[in-house]
């Protein structure tokens, strides 16, 4: 593969990991949690960076040497134990999805005025056209750069029109005034929970990298997907401090938008249809990629009608969507369940790392080792504490 190629490949798998993790849950959840927790929160986003560094770096270079997807390895190390964690990524995908589809539709209608159902169906049908393409795994890392860094440019302009307290917020992102176990388990959930840190990892395997020789190039990929989503988070956390510290009332029932609108007015809530409608849409066909990459390799008649399964996808998250509605509440879930999938998926591929029956000669880094387990140590800590 020449540099340009691979330079291109890589990004492909860093945005559309990013991409999948910003999507309508991401803004409602970063939303919501600044308003609980102020100045404070940028101390839980320092906190889910540091952990999805571990996740991600494990998980990539795991993958990647081993030349495996994760299912193909969980039930390489253990029979059936593949088919398990699928039936997890491939739940909490469809539920997160759902909520993708309406953040679409919510898009559409803030940027129209189009019912958010119709805009939703709208959405559902472009991200099934991508598929489409010959070449739909190019088209997809096009597709999710561009919008990415659409976002990237949004949320800068809201982040520094809402004018936050910079200097205060940076302060307590190091030393908090207060911390929410809840919070931290859904932001890690939300970013490299469930199918997401999986999405660039599996991206990279269908884009030919394999092997330790791809270790230096993968590890500057799953750095770049953390990087993005950090930067998002953190200045929409600003955008939201800025807000509510001037005194704004956040609408629960639409968080995000009431930050874009009190900090650019009528132009703000256009804006927020555009950034939301960004994260939605490429969220959905992170999600509908991923999840059917942890079942195509399962047989080779859903190898070979995989488009056709990706399409059933996004079809069952839309019609769910259009049947039950009203997804504010299920982003925060999900994303907390994501946080539970999270130390199994990773505890798996942990385990399977020290096999050289399925590595080789491969020796996975002892202090990446160190830093994954600590990382489930941590997660499962967090989710006992919540029950």
């Amino acid at each position: 593969m020449s540099d340009s190629k691979s330079s291109k490949a890589l990004l492909g798998a860093a945005f559309l990991m990013a991409t999948s993790a910003v999507g309508p849950g991401f803004l409602t959840q970063t939303t919501v949690f600044t308003e609980q927790l102020a100045t404070s929160f940028g101390f839980i986003i320092l906190i889910s960076v540091v952990i999805d560094l571990c996740v991600q770096f494990n998980i990539w270079q795991i993958v990647t040497v081993s030349g495996k997807h994760a299912q193909d390895l969980a039930n390489d190390l253990f029979p059936g134990l593949g088919y398990f964690l699928a039936l997890l990524i491939v739940i909490g995908g469809l539920a997160f999805n759902i909520g993708n589809v309406a953040g679409a539709g919510l898009g559409i209608e803030a940027m129209t005025g189009i019912p958010v159902k119709t805009g939703a169906v709208i959405s559902a049908l472009l991200a099934v056209g991508i598929f489409l393409f010959k070449e739909a795994g190019k088209t997809m890392d096009m597709f999710t750069k561009v919008l990415g860094l659409i976002m990237i440019g949004l949320i800068l302009y809201i982040a520094f029109t809402s004018d936050p307290p910079f200097a205060e917020a940076l302060h307590h992102t190091f030393i908090p005034e207060k911390f929410n176990a809840i919070s931290t388990l859904t932001l890690v959930g939300g970013t490299v929970g469930g199918y997401i840190s999986f999405a660039g990892a599996h991206r990279l395997l269908d884009s030919g990298f394999r092997g330790e020789a791809a270790l230096p190039q993968v590890n500057r990929g799953a750095a770049t997907g953390i990087v993005v989503t950090a930067v998002i988070r953190y200045f929409l956390f600003l955008a939201t401090l800025g807000i509510i510290l001037a005194g704004a009332k956040i609408n629960p029932e639409n968080p995000t938008a009431s930050v874009f609108e009190n900090a650019a007015g009528q132009f703000g809530r256009q804006m927020f249809g555009l950034m939301i409608w960004a994260a939605a849409i490429t969220s959905v066909v992170g999600a509908a990629y991923t999840s059917i990459s942890f079942l195509k390799s399962f047989h080779p008649l859903l190898e070979k009608y995989q488009t056709f399964m990706t399409f059933f996808f996004i079809l069952i998250s839309t019609v769910i969507f259009l049947l039950i509605g009203k997804p504010v509440k299920v982003l925060i879930f999900v994303g907390t369940l994501n946080g539970f999938v999270l130390p199994i998926a990773l505890t798996i591929l942990l385990i399977a790392s020290r096999r050289s029956r399925l590595m080789g000669t491969y020796k996975h880094p002892v202090l990446l080792q160190i830093a994954g387990w600590l990382v489930v140590l941590v997660l499962l800590g967090l989710s006992v504490n919540l029950f």
